[in-house]
């Protein structure tokens, strides 16, 4: 099933990631809101492990990739330097643990879900969009 997925942060212009286009697998049409979240952390963990580690002597950015970078706000060679692959059963538990304590908020075609039991009215191309939360001071408690 493909979905559109956006990433945004309070405080920035620009999104993180901006309308992109992800295949997950079939989980239904109407699967639970956690259900969705660990199929999206699921295909980024897979995403994530099949980059390949490449070590450039001497990397370098072409005119259009600064440019295209520039537009998102942060400019990157895109190396990974960390050798250790993610392990989905932790980066799932993170994400649940993450939408729980309320780091970050959740949307599905603009409408925000705030249970992780919530069902939901999945299409192709739905919209999903994660809001990264930002706590300006004090304790979380």
């Amino acid at each position: 099933m493909n979905i559109i997925l956006k990433v945004k942060q309070p405080g920035r212009k620009q999104a993180l990631i901006e309308n992109k286009v992800i295949v997950i697998e079939d989980i239904g049409s109407q699967p639970s809101a956690q259900r969705l979240i660990e199929a999206i952390v699921q295909q980024q963990v897979e995403e994530y492990n099949s980059k390949p580690l490449e070590k450039n002597i001497l990397p370098f950015l072409s005119q259009s990739q600064t440019e295209e970078q520039a537009a998102s706000g942060k400019i990157n060679f895109g190396s990974i330097y960390n050798e250790n692959k993610a392990d989905f059963e932790q980066a799932k538990q993170t994400a649940l643990q993450a939408f729980e304590d309320g780091m970050f908020a959740f949307f599905v075609n603009d409408e925000e879900i705030t249970s992780l039991a919530t069902i939901l009215e999945l299409q192709e191309n739905s919209i999903i969009t994660f809001i990264r939360l930002t706590f300006l001071a004090g304790s979380y408690w």
